[in-house]
């Protein structure tokens, strides 16, 4: 749980001791970032291992991307993370990669996966029962400003996450703790919706096998 007493570099630790219990952040795979009310930015320095993150692997930027406090290099990933606050309300960036999240991504039609109807589209802030979330899925590309352009050009408010082709995703939020619960919610769905191809596809086979 997330203290109502939090600082950005409290915060940004205990949700990555929470993601890193899920196994979510390895081989120092991922990134974290909070907007503070000033717009400046407090995110994860480039290397770092999440799963035990300590306060001098976080460092804390302006709106703009310079470095107002700490040593190192900024994630990588940073014009990302820059580019989503700018064009959203969100104040937390999660960027996780994981085996469910990077095969989802393949069955991607037309640059977007459906999710749902589920229960946990819910937890995703969409209440209708039969609600079906189309998530946005891009090509990964190694020019930063590049990409974080077309992050932006696909982003769409009411789908709180978006997905890259072999690389993983970026949830967003208007709070570290609705963030959380975003990112908790799609790694479920994604793993619901992947087993369910499975299953079906058993059941495929088993009733070729019986007309045999």
């Amino acid at each position: 749980m997330i203290p109502l007493d939090f600082t950005p570099v409290s915060t940004l630790m205990t949700v990555s001791r929470r993601l890193a219990e899920y196994g979510w952040l390895p081989a120092t795979s991922g990134n974290l970032s909070l907007k503070a009310p000033d717009h400046s930015v407090w995110i994860t320095r480039s290397g770092s291992d999440k799963q035990v993150l300590a306060a001098e692997d976080i460092l804390h930027m302006s709106p703009a991307g310079m470095i107002l406090a700490g040593h190192g290099k900024p994630s990588f990933e940073t014009a990302i993370h820059l580019a989503i606050y700018q064009v959203t309300d969100a104040t937390a960036v999660f960027h996780v990669h994981t085996v469910a999240n990077n095969l989802i991504a393949r069955y991607a039609d037309q640059g977007t996966i459906t999710i749902g109807p589920h229960e946990m589209v819910k937890a995703l802030d969409h209440w209708d029962e039969t609600a079906q979330l189309q998530l946005p899925v891009l090509p990964n590309l190694a020019d930063m400003d590049q990409l974080a352009q077309r992050v932006v050009d696909r982003l769409d408010p009411k789908v709180p996450g978006i997905l890259l082709e072999n690389h993983g995703i970026y949830v967003f939020g208007r709070s570290p703790a609705i963030t959380l619960r975003y990112l908790e919610a799609w790694e479920f769905l994604f793993r619901w919706t992947l087993d369910s191809r499975l299953h079906d596809a058993l059941d495929r086979l088993l009733l070729l096998n019986n007309r045999i």
